[in-house]
């Protein structure tokens, strides 16, 4: 129901003359709890995150303990941040030399829900970490990076690509258009990827975690009723995607 819902506000924008150059290159926080604070380009000091401020490319911004934060993209994609976590925006719907508006997103610590609508050919949405980067499209995720950069995917509905990061995932971050690595594995079970680059495509209830170096460790499926699903942030997450989606 909800592809259909999505499929069918396409066309809806297309048949009124919408192009993706019309998609604004600005974020809204439409959810703030506790303390969130943002940084803008070449400033040193951190600023209050309010409620409908707005949010651009360049900025950074992060949650301090016990607060959360939602931003709201171009009224298509939602990205919701857990205590304790800092995320740079490194793009947001930039037109590329393919004409195509491409939106990146860099988790560089803490916690990342992130609710990604299905996109037409002129839209591309990324999110990375400091070891892998994943192209999303009509997906719901989770992204959690640890001190140590390590980083673990868990992806609830649609599918993910899953790269390892070969640049640092700030400022400018290398395209995920596909280059010369092998192609890409289906996650079907417990398993190690040794490649020193490689390409992953985690599906509905698979998980992929990453080590610091970089390195798939493990990837598999994962249940609504393992311990980690019990959490209030997933709770939380969930219940806020339902009452959004009605």
């Amino acid at each position: 129901m909800l592809l259909r819902r999505v499929v069918v506000g396409w066309a809806m924008l297309l048949s009124l003359g919408w192009a993706p150059q019309d998609t604004p290159k600005r974020g809204l926080v439409t959810f703030v709890e506790g303390t969130a604070k943002k940084q803008g380009i070449q400033e040193t000091d951190w600023s209050s995150v309010q409620l409908h401020s707005e949010v651009s490319t360049g900025e950074r911004l992060r949650t301090f303990n016990d607060s959360r934060a939602e931003l709201d993209l171009a009224k298509l994609d939602r990205i919701r941040l857990a205590p304790k976590t800092t995320i740079e925006i490194l793009k947001l719907y930039e037109e590329t030399k393919e004409k195509v508006l491409e939106s990146q997103i860099a988790l560089q610590r803490g916690d990342l829900w992130a609710n990604v609508a299905k996109k037409p050919g002129g839209l591309k949405f990324a999110i990375s970490t400091p070891v892998a980067a994943a192209a999303i499209t009509g997906t719901t995720l989770r992204l959690h990076v640890d001190p140590d950069s390590s980083a673990e995917l868990k992806v609830y509905s649609g599918e993910v690509v899953l790269r390892r990061q070969t640049a640092p995932a700030q400022g400018a971050v290398k395209s995920l258009a596909p280059h010369q690595i092998d192609g890409p594995q289906q996650v079907s079970g417990p398993q190690q990827v040794s490649m020193e680059q490689w390409t992953l495509i985690v599906r509905s209830m698979q998980k992929a975690r990453i080590d610091k170096k970089g390195q798939v460790i493990q990837s598999g499926a994962f249940s609504e009723q393992d311990a980690d699903e019990n959490q209030d942030w997933v709770k939380w997450n969930r219940e806020r995607d339902q009452a959004q989606q009605r």
